[in-house]
This record gives structure tokens, C-alpha cells and sequence, in this order.
């Protein structure tokens, strides 16, 4: 699993957008602690220390230790938002959590031995549906990304979740289909010369 962030912050005083401009020009970043049943604090971070999480690949499912005037609390980011023009982050979410507890995260998926699929090796293409999997993971063991072994599969295949072995501590938050994630397709001159037909490329997302 990822490991922990920390991130210093300061207690906002002002809500509203004219108090977030003042801040965005001290290179401040307005944000917000929510969630446990305690009540919303308003803070700021870092700009610099902020982008140097967001540049780490994972942020969005690690757990960040904020650390708020020697008060740390443990938390997980819900949201980021960015700058239309310049793509500067402008506000974040973030909700608190506690040990043991289990939080909805969205995790990269990666394929790996590509070179043991059929299909693939025939010169098939994968069609990724799913580049991230919804997850319910306990907060101390949430994985960097998923591993999917296309091992076997030939075009026309589809690979669904019942197909992956999630890690301990992870189960679907979809529970309810064995949803695609992702399918091989036959290139336009493997179809002309197999004379294949229609490859399930449509399968339920």
C-alpha cells in the first residue's frame, strides 16, 4: 500500500471566495476537514507542499496525516479542485477517519503478462474499460493499484471483476454485476483475415 502522507495546515478564519483569492495569493491552498461526526474545520496548506503530493501518482487513495497546529488528524482525500486555465489546485476535501475503519477509494488498474495472452499475441488490442476499480478497502491497507493478469485470454474475451483476486482488506464496492473491465478486440486486419465477427466490446460497464 501507498505510504502515509503528512501535510502541515493552519486554521482559516474566513469562508467565501473573496477569503480563498486572498489565500491562493499567499500560495495558500483553502481546504476542508469533514466526516467522523465532528464538525467541519476550515484550513489552508501549502500550495507547494500540496503539489508535491498530488505529483506522488497517488494521492488520491493514500491516507494524509494533517498536522494542525501540533493536532494531527487522519485523513483521506475526497476531492481536488483544479484551475480551469492554469490547472493550479484550488480546494480540497479532505474526511477524517479512524483506525480500523474502512473507506471507498478508486484504485488504478494494471495489466500485466501481456505476453502470455492469445489474443494479444495474435496482435489483439485491449480495450480498457475500467482504468480504475471503486473499492471498499480498510484505511491501513489500501493498495497502490490493482494487478490483472491477462494470462490465457484470447480476442473475444472479456475480463470481469470475478476474474481478479483483490488484495486482503479490499472487496468491490459494485456488488451487484460481474462488471467488464476490460475486453480483447480484434484490429480491423485480423477480423478482415480470421473472418471474425463481432467481439464483445459492449459488455455491461
Amino acid at each position: 500500500m501507498s505510504d502515509q502522507l503528512t501535510l502541515s495546515a493552519e486554521t482559516r478564519e474566513r469562508a467565501g471566495k473573496g477569503a480563498s483569492r486572498d489565500l491562493r495569493r499567499q500560495n495558500r491552498i483553502p481546504a476542508v476537514i469533514y466526516g467522523n461526526k465532528q464538525d467541519p474545520e476550515l484550513i489552508h496548506v501549502e500550495e507547494k507542499a500540496l503539489v508535491k503530493l498530488l505529483m506522488t501518482g497517488h494521492f488520491s487513495n493514500s491516507v494524509v496525516e494533517i498536522d494542525l497546529g501540533g493536532k494531527k488528524q487522519i485523513t483521506i482525500p475526497k476531492d481536488v479542485a483544479f484551475h480551469p486555465v492554469s490547472d493550479r489546485p484550488t480546494h480540497v476535501d479532505f474526511l477524517r477517519i479512524v483506525k480500523g475503519a474502512k473507506v471507498e477509494v478508486e484504485v488504478p488498474v494494471v495489466f500485466v503478462n501481456e505476453d502470455a495472452s492469445p489474443g494479444l499475441k495474435r496482435g489483439g488490442v485491449l480495450n480498457i474499460v475500467r482504468h480504475e476499480l471503486e473499492l471498499v478497502c480498510e484505511n491501513d491497507k489500501i493498495p497502490d493499484d490493482i494487478q490483472i493478469d491477462v494470462t490465457g485470454f484470447d480476442v473475444g474475451d472479456s475480463i470481469h471483476i470475478s476474474h481478479v483476486k483483490l488484495p486482503a482488506g479490499s472487496e468491490s464496492k459494485i456488488t451487484d454485476r460481474d462488471f467488464t473491465i476490460a475486453t480483447i478486440v480484434a484490429p480491423s486486419a485480423l477480423k478482415s483475415s480470421d473472418g471474425d465477427t463481432t467481439v464483445d466490446g459492449g459488455a455491461e460497464a
